[in-house]
């Protein structure tokens, strides 16, 4: 058959339109055999240095999964937006994403309000999608749907706190708190700890949600004169407090929360000015070698040159862990059978760290330890 010039562009027409179908298709399979993964967290503003923490090490255990081939085959694809720690941005960016993105599960959203405020707008059940790693130990957070905790409640970090300043014979204990649903929740659970056993709060003093406006609380505190002080304060709050309160002459024991960055703190102030400062534990610390999650995660960041690991990225190198096995057990990656697949994981040991994301209402984890920053900066637990 020969082709007059009219046949010959017309078949050249359909030839071109076929091998643009045929890229199209190879493109949304490409696309499809992507596993993504997203993140809605602080990347600017007060909260940035918990919400790269996080990021970063969430990052590095997807990195090395992709690296050994990924997931049954399939890469993740981890993507990213800045909520610069505002709750109705939270919602308003985990819903862009879920358009744009599609994400199967997302990951290590920071802060209870914009938790709490992503639970009321009902955007996850909306799109059957869970939230691993959630970082807050609030009780309104732990019971929520589709939101999974990878570390103890801080009302289980708080208990354990207080039950030992008692044995210790503290009797006066002031507390520092951020005044939103975060400070409200460990307000809480300090009265019903303090009360439970015989200790006093003889201040109770809050500071601007995302802010460092620490000031009338460091007056309060310092007037007060409790043996112990509790910060109930996110990273930047309390080295900005604990700068000023030793500037302003106080004398108290500092206990913080897990949820502040002890390398971030360190750094801030120094060794001489951080020694002495106590902490909740309530994900193995770097010194812990002997779990394997601890050896493991040491080993990807000596090898990596992120400056966003911190003491905190371990929550998020947890919850990448725990997100993974979920993958690697559902039977497909729809946001719907990853959730269910999530919400029957019991006794998951993640390298000498278990989690039990099975009862409604409970944080996976009731581990809870303490440390203190000692000499030159070493953690002594």
């Amino acid at each position: 058959m020969i082709l007059t010039g009219e046949s010959l562009m017309k078949t050249t027409s359909w030839v071109a339109r076929g091998l643009v179908a045929l890229g199209a298709c190879a493109f949304a399979a490409l696309s499809q055999a992507q596993i993504v993964v997203g993140q809605v967290a602080p990347f600017s503003g007060p909260q940035a240095v918990t919400g790269r923490a996080i990021h970063a090490g969430a990052k590095l255990y997807f990195e090395a999964v992709n690296a050994q081939g990924g997931v049954k085959g399939q890469r993740i694809r981890f993507v990213t937006r800045d909520d610069a720690q505002k709750a109705d941005e939270t919602v308003r960016q985990v819903k862009a994403m879920m358009a744009e993105d599609s994400p199967v599960a997302l990951i290590g959203t920071v802060g209870t309000t914009n938790l709490e405020a992503l639970v009321q707008d009902g955007v996850l059940l909306t799109h059957r999608v869970s939230m691993v790693g959630a970082v807050s130990g609030a009780a309104s957070v732990a019971k929520a749907q589709n939101i999974y905790v990878v570390k103890a409640s801080y009302h289980d970090e708080i208990g354990r706190l207080f039950r030992q300043l008692s044995q210790m014979g503290v009797r006066r204990v002031g507390l520092l708190y951020q005044d939103d649903g975060l400070g409200q929740d460990v307000r809480t659970g300090a009265q019903v700890a303090a009360q439970a056993h015989g200790i006093t709060l003889v201040a109770q003093a809050p500071y601007p949600r995302n802010t460092t406006e620490v000031m009338p609380a460091v007056n309060q505190l310092v007037q007060a004169n409790p043996q112990v002080i509790f910060l109930g304060a996110t990273t930047a709050a309390a080295i900005e407090f604990v700068r000023r309160y030793t500037e302003a002459g106080g004398q108290a024991t500092m206990y913080g929360m897990s949820i502040i960055d002890t390398d971030a703190l360190l750094k801030a102030l120094g060794p001489e000015r951080a020694r002495g400062y106590a902490f909740s534990v309530v994900l193995p610390l770097h010194n812990r070698q002997d779990r394997a999650v601890v050896r493991e995660y040491l080993a990807l960041r000596e090898k990596s040159k992120d400056p966003d690991l911190s003491a905190r990225s371990i929550e998020g190198f947890i919850a990448a862990k725990a997100l993974v096995h979920a993958l690697e057990r559902a039977p497909r990656w729809t946001p719907e059978a990853v959730s269910a697949t999530l919400s029957s994981l019991r006794n998951l040991d993640v390298g000498g760290y278990v989690l039990d994301f099975s009862q409604q209402g409970r944080t996976g984890s009731r581990y809870v330890d303490f440390a203190m920053i000692g000499s030159g900066g070493k953690l002594v637990q």
